[in-house]
């Protein structure tokens, strides 16, 4: 018999961001919202959500990603034309996705930022290499000054993506990065100093970039989440071993 204390389940908190796919979610599954339906502004379902907008603008992101809303410069968001039992079906897999095994969201990164720094090398402008060197200035700049860099962090990681030209791995980044360095970071994942640590990489990074040297650009990234990619294979390979044996 299990003792009682191995029946005992974490406490989940909801991030705010799955308070507003879920209640976005509950509109559209009670037939309030209808496929086709223009959402409120940002600014506007900030407020009533009682959020920050970049809150909004992350759960729409992340819904318009798997195709539940489509976004209209010119008149604002609508509720894509699906099927109220595929909308529920899928909007129920996004909010468990942002839940998923902290080790697989570290390999599937790894494995994103191989792909997207190789065709950011091979596709890069001169734009993208000035809007590179700004985030990778302002993120030396903070760290040198002993304050938090994770938003700084996060825009050199998402420019790289952006100078990849591949729209699919953009949004897939822009959907992992965000949460994952900021638990990193906080958690001190990858030790107290890894904030210096990470400025000569991060200048390897850029400089396979600019001189558009594929294999130097991947070795560069493979060197830089090196650790987290070691840490996502050890939680993988202990998740095995506690297993129960199916034969």
């Amino acid at each position: 018999m299990k003792s009682f204390i191995e029946t005992i389940k974490s406490i989940e908190v909801e991030s705010p961001v799955d308070k507003i796919i879920g209640q976005l979610k509950q509109l559209i599954t009670s037939g309030q919202l209808q496929p086709g339906d223009r959402l409120p502004a940002e600014r506007v379902l900030a407020e009533k959500f009682g959020v920050g907008r970049s809150y909004v603008r992350e759960a729409i992101l992340k819904l318009e990603f798997y195709g539940l809303l489509k976004t209209n410069p010119q008149s604002g968001t609508y509720v894509a034309g699906l099927s109220i039992k595929v909308m529920d079906s899928i909007i129920t897999d996004v909010i468990k996705f942002n839940k998923e095994d902290f080790n697989a969201l570290l390999e599937a990164r790894y494995y994103l930022e191989l792909d997207a720094v190789k065709l950011a090398a091979e596709r890069r402008t001169e734009e993208d290499l000035v809007n590179l060197k700004e985030a990778l200035l302002d993120y030396e700049n903070k760290i040198n000054s002993g304050m938090d860099a994770v938003e700084e962090d996060m825009l050199f990681h998402i420019k790289i993506a952006k100078a990849s030209k591949n729209s699919v791995i953009e949004s897939m980044i822009l959907i992992l990065i965000p949460d994952l360095i900021k638990n990193i970071v906080e958690n001190k994942i990858c030790g107290e100093n890894r904030g210096k640590a990470a400025i000569p990489e991060h200048r390897s990074i850029l400089k396979a970039i600019e001189e558009q040297d594929i294999d130097a650009a991947e070795n560069a990234v493979a060197a830089h989440l090196n650790d987290m990619f070691q840490i996502s294979r050890a939680g993988y390979n202990a998740n095995q071993l506690i297993q129960p044996k199916t034969d």
